[in-house]
Formats: C-alpha cells, structure tokens, sequence
C-alpha cells in the first residue's frame, strides 16, 4: 500500500504517509516499530501525543503512550463513560475539538464523558482529540487516541482519514499480535482448549448473536463449565461461582433492590457464612461497579465473586434460551422430579391437587422450559391441555402450522402448571369456572418475550394457550418476505401514492402482520408520521406510534381512527376492517391525504373487493381510493437439511405447467426439459416430517384506471379476477408453484 495525490495530499504528507506504510509492511510485529511509528504519525498530524490501546475482555488497556511511563498502564471500560471507550463500543471514528465542550461530547453521545483526572493531576491541557478504532473483519482489536495539535488549533477531516487508513492497516497487519490477549479467558487459549483464531470466530458469533460467549464456549467449543471458570478465576483473582439450585440469592436484599437493575448491571448479591455477603458479578475488576455496590448495601466488607453472565441472570430468574442445549435439559427429567413429589389424592377427586404448590421448584423449571423448547424449535403456539381421569396432560406446540405432542405432564400437576401459567399472566388463579385472558411477558437472553395466553375450562379441567408474539423478533425488511420481483416492484409502486389504501389479506396465522410491518419498515422515516391500531400490539418498531385497541372501555378500531385523524398522521395501519364504521372513515381518510393500511380475512385479493362493496362501502369512494391489495397464504418449505433433489418426469412436468398456465409458464424463463424439483424426506432437525419454516405466496392486485372503473360499477369477483390476471396479477396457486 502507498499513498497518492488522489486526495490532494502535499508532498510531505505524501512521503510521510509513504514512510508509515513502508515502516508497517516491513514490520514483523508492531511491538518492534512503536517508537518510529509514533514519530512518523504524530509528524504526520501536526500531532504532540498519541495513545494506543488493545482491547482486552470488556475494557481498554493502554499498550503505548506519549510521554507516559510505559509501566503505567490506563484501563477503560468499553462504553460511552470515557472518549476512547466510546469509540470501541461504537466501533466509528470521532473528532473532538474541545474535550471540555460538554455540548460537542453530548452530541456524539448523551452519555459521553471526558475524564479530567490526568490534566489535574500532571498539569497537560487536553484539547482536541481523533480518536479511531482498529478493527479487523468487523472485530474491535484496540483503540489509536491521537491528542492536541502542536499549534494548539484543531484536527482536520483529512487527518482522520489518514488516521483511519493507518489504523485499518494496523489491524490488518498485526490482527494476531492484538488477538494475543484474550482477557478473562486467556486461560482457555494459553491450555490448548481453543486457538486464537477459533476464540475470534465464536466471539464474533456471540457479539452478533447478543449472547455471552461463554455459551459459545460450552456449546461450540464444548469447553466446560469448570475450565471457563477456572479462567475467570485465573484472570481476576477471585473465586468462581457456578449456578446451583441449592445457593440462591438471599431475598431481604432482593427486596431493598430492584431485579431489573441487577440484571441490568449483571450482579446478585447471596449471604454466606457469619452472614457475610457475596457478591457475584462479571467483571470483578470494575472497581466503580464495586464502590455502587457498597454503597447500595451499606457494606464494604463484601466477599467479591465472579461468574459468568448467564449464571447470574440465572439466579435473577431470567433464562437464555441458547443457554439451554436440549442435550443438557430434558423436560422428561423435569417431570421426573414431579413424579417423585406426586400427593396422594382422593379416589373422589376432590381439591387436594390445589396443595401442591405452583411456585414450587420443579414447576417452575418445567414451565420455564416449556417456554425455552417453544423458542428453540420456532412453535407459534402452546397447548397445554388436561386429558379425562388419571391420564396424564399433554403439551403440544404448533410448529409450522401443525400441532405436535411435545410432552406428557402427570395428571396430579397439571393445577399446578396451570397456576403458574396464571401467575405469570396476572390472572385470576381461583376462577377455574371463566375463560381468561392476559399476557405474559418474560426475559430470554437479557430481551423481553411476550406470550398472549388464553385460559379455557373444559370439562376434564382448565387448559392453557399460550401464542408466542412477535414482539420478540425483529422487524422483517421487505427483501426478506420472499416476494416475486413482479410482486415487489408492484408494492414499491403502491408505496409511492401519497394517499390512498393498501390492504394486505388473509386467513388468521398468513402472516399480516408482519408484512404489514415490513412494508411500514420501508417508509418508517424521520419526515413521516405513523399511526398504528392494532390488537393486539405483536410487532414494535421505533419510529410507529402504536396503540392497543381496547373494545371493552369503548377503544374500537373506529374510535381510534377518528383520533388518529386529529393527529397529524401521515400514515395510518388500521389492524382490521372489520365492520362498515371502520372500512368507511378509513376510505374516508385515504381521500383526505393519508395513507392508510388494513387487512381483511378474505381468501383471494379480487375477493376482497366484492366483500367490502358487500359492506355497502361507496363504490365510487372505494374505487377513488383503492391503490392494491395484496393476498398472502404461509406454506411449508422443505426442510435444507434433508430434502432430495430429482428430476420430474415428462407427466409431472406437464401437469407442472398446466397447473401455472401454459399461456403464462414461458414467462418463467424455464427450461421444461432441464427442471430439477426437490421431496421431502425426513430428519430429526424437521422431526422426521420433511418440512422446516414457512414463507409467503402472494398475490397482488393493482388498482389500474380500468380496475377502479370496474370496481366503481360493482364488478362481481370472476370479472375482477379476470382483469387482474390480464393486467399481470398471478393466483397464489401460480406463485406456489
């Protein structure tokens, strides 16, 4: 690499710049030219001090300093608390003019602070600053921290473009040298459980992921829980503690604190022998964690151990669910534990089943793990279902549309499973005779999971639903829906009217919603306002001011539109048109300059037209404001893992391209006599079925001048269909195909 004129750098610059690259190409390792560099790169700046740091564990540690003992050594926490944390946590570049310009600071980040500490101390004025990351394939190796022109004036942007090239060039020449410090689990490396390179790889994994990696380490490396802890213990100095259901957190400190600020700053607090407290926390070297904690508790004679995050938030009764490898947890030896606690109960029935306790230990773990094994295999849905007499209860999650029968709870629990359900779910757990409704909201992995869940009560006792939200995954983008690209384009031709209505459709569990979402994603900017009334709330996205409709106080899908119109929206989704009231002023109000999004449970889009005209919608309105629908089914695909590939016949290729249409089939730009097709199989990933996931199959009806004259005169359904299919629509039954 050599430096050119391209950006118009003088000659000193070009030679300096020039001398720096030659200087790091020639290198074998950076520890052997950090004198020279830091001559080169501060002549280079105009510059009077730089600092370089390499990242090690969750903090900074200077590895080279200007004018400083080289024994001294500076150790920041990666985050915003500090200038070169912040620009580690953020992984960009910052230039800073005045480091004492709180406003400068705050409009990089609210947080932002500078530490006076050493300008008091040594009598040095910092001023300006460029400060940039060294990354390498998107992993943070350490920190340059370039300070204070010599003329006292302040940094350019083409000097943090020369300080970012070097710094890239650092880090792609001296990765290793970096990654030679793995932090806390140095141990794990330095005894041959896992190399370098493989410790970068599930660290990266972890980051993107929002795991610890210490469940990259047991699951992936299968490294053990005691050599992880060992080197937590090697690294800082102190005991390790394990998760164990025998030692739980000590509940009159758990009182006088807050559940969600200990998870949140990953510590718990436990009383040992003499009463002493322990402290548990992950990273033991942070000494301002440590004061706080003294402070809280008034205590500072603490007994300070370490353990990993999982751990932690474990005892706090939050769970992750990577934490929890199905080789690991059984949910039949969970119900093991049942069976060994089992009462005796009356032949008659009775109420003694009411005893056991719905907040004993082992039904809480096998509601837990319900819930985890839900996630895991991607379920929608939990059944937990009572069978008649003494035959044990069964769960069943629906999984790509299908119920399976995931596990058998033994009759004399299933009260209690039930309360705890209900506990949860801040329902009434004494009304058993009533249908109730309610939400649960727990954590996985430190991030909310919602679970709407519906009680019934049959005849052979209560039975609980639980639907898991949507809540808890992120927002498709529109790329991701598997749309055709005539489809696609189509929806970004709606997307541009200013007003009008767009209507998705489809039968419950199609998938509305999160379309709905993906397209709101797309126009989701700073220049619109979005409106959303929904029931219930599934999907959350910055950006959408979302409301939960509430019938039973009078909050109906009509009532809120009338609000949303005093409101300035520009966008309104409207969750569902479900009676004349609400279709009416949501045309209404596509005609008065916003844009408005529903969905209906119609089978096909034509039909849709036809069902709203049926509500005794105006035409002329309707057809003035309809600018497309689109109709969406969920089918299976198969699953990647297993499924065989194989070439079709002569026969079931023409039924093939009977069934798409031989007058549309050449469209497809496919060969008849080169089309290969996959079947299913069967694996233990699919369970033996063949099929994993669901996508979308669509079809789109665009509101042309001829569509709006047709629906304008009240055109029945096959005449719609017709002249959608001649404008370019496809049939779902087409676009499965």
């Amino acid at each position: 690499m050599t430096a050119t004129n391209e950006l118009g750098n003088d000659p000193r610059t070009t030679r300096l710049l020039n001398q720096i690259y030659q200087l790091i190409n020639n290198a074998e390792q950076l520890q052997d030219i950090l004198y020279e560099f830091e001559h080169l790169f501060l002549e280079l700046l105009a510059a009077d001090r730089f600092t370089l740091y390499r990242k090690n564990g969750n903090e900074l540690v200077s590895w080279y300093l200007t004018g400083r003992d080289l024994d001294e050594q500076i150790r920041l926490p990666i985050g915003p608390s500090s200038i070169a944390g912040y620009v580690a946590w953020a992984m960009e570049p910052i230039r800073i003019d005045d480091v004492y310009n709180e406003d400068e600071l705050h409009a990089i980040h609210p947080n932002l602070g500078f530490d006076y500490g050493f300008d008091q101390t040594s009598g040095y004025m910092t001023q300006s600053m460029i400060v940039v990351p060294i990354t390498y394939d998107d992993v943070l190796l350490g920190v340059i921290q370039v300070i204070n022109k010599v003329d006292g004036g302040t940094f350019s942007d083409q000097e943090m473009i020369h300080a970012v090239a070097i710094a890239n060039l650092i880090g792609k020449k001296f990765r290793m040298e970096f990654r030679s410090d793995a932090g806390p689990y140095e141990y794990l490396i330095n005894s041959g459980l896992i190399t370098p390179e493989a410790f970068d790889k599930l660290e990266r994994k972890a980051q993107s992921m929002q795991i610890p990696v210490t469940i990259l380490l047991r699951r992936e490396a299968n490294i053990p829980a005691t050599e992880i802890g060992k080197s937590l213990e090697t690294y800082y100095g102190v005991p390790w503690l394990p998760y164990s259901e025998e030692f739980q957190p000590a509940p009159d400190l758990l009182e006088q604190l807050n559940t969600t600020y200990l998870a949140q700053n990953v510590w718990c607090p436990f009383r040992g022998a003499q009463g002493r407290t322990i402290v548990l926390l992950d990273d033991p070297n942070n000494a301002d964690k440590i004061l706080e904690i003294q402070q809280l508790l008034g205590d500072f004679n603490l007994d300070i151990r370490v353990g990993t995050q999982e751990d932690i938030l474990r005892y706090l009764g939050y769970v992750y669910p990577e934490d929890e490898d199905p080789t690991e947890v059984n949910l039949e030896d969970i119900v093991g534990k049942l069976d060994a606690k089992q009462v005796t109960q009356d032949e008659g029935g009775g109420e003694e089943a009411d005893l056991l306790d719905e907040n004993a230990s082992a039904i809480i773990q096998l509601v837990n793990h319900i819930i985890i094994e839900a996630v895991r295999i991607g379920a929608s849905d939990i059944h937990v279902e009572p069978m008649p007499g003494k035959q044990d209860a069964v769960v069943r999650m629906r999984v790509d549309g299908e119920c399976h029968i995931k596990l058998k709870i033994p009759y004399t629990h299933i009260r209690a499973v039930i309360a705890r359900i209900k506990v949860l779910s801040k329902l009434d757990i004494a009304e058993r005779r009533k249908p109730q409704d309610g939400k649960m909201a727990v954590k996985m992995e430190g991030k909310p999971l919602e679970l709407r869940v519906a009680t019934v009560p049959t005849v052979h006792g209560e039975s609980a639903v639980l639907r898991v939200l949507a809540s808890s995954t992120r927002v498709f983008t529109m790329e991701e829906l598997n749309f055709r690209e005539p489809v696609y384009k189509g929806i970004e031709q709606m997307l541009e009217h200013p007003h009008g209505i767009i209507l998705v459709v489809g039968p419950t569990g199609s998938g509305k919603t999160t379309t709905l979402h993906g397209i709101l994603n797309r126009i989701n900017t700073p220049e619109r306002k979005i409106l959303t009334a929904e029931d219930p709330v599934e999907i959350t996205q910055a950006g959408l001011q979302q409301l939960q409709v509430m019938p039973q106080i009078g909050l109906t899908f009509a009532a809120a539109l009338r609000s949303f119109l005093r409101a300035d929206p520009d966008v309104i989704l409207i969750g569902e048109m479900r009676d004349f009231e609400t279709a009416q002023i949501g045309i209404e109000a596509s005609l008065t300059g916003h844009l408005v999004f529903s969905t209906l449970h119609t089978n096909s889009a034509p039909e849709t037209i036809t069902r709203l005209l049926e509500m005794d919608i105006d035409p002329l309105n309707f057809a003035d404001a309809l600018i497309g629908v689109l109709a969406q089914r969920l089918v299976k695909t198969l699953c990647s893992r297993c499924k065989e590939e194989y070439t079709p016949d002569a026969e079931e290729v023409k039924r093939l391209i009977h069934q798409y249409g031989e007058e549309f089939f050449p469209e497809l730009g496919i060969d008849p006599g080169k089309i290969k097709l996959f079947r299913p199989k069967g694996c233990e990933v699919c369970m033996n079925s063949g099929y994993r996931g669901r996508t979308g199959i669509h079809e789109l009806l665009l509101a042309t001048p001829e569509m709006k004259h047709l629906v304008s005169k009240r055109g029945v359904v096959s005449d719609i269909r017709e002249l959608a299919i001649k404008q370019g629509m496809r049939t779902l039954y087409q676009d499965g195909i």
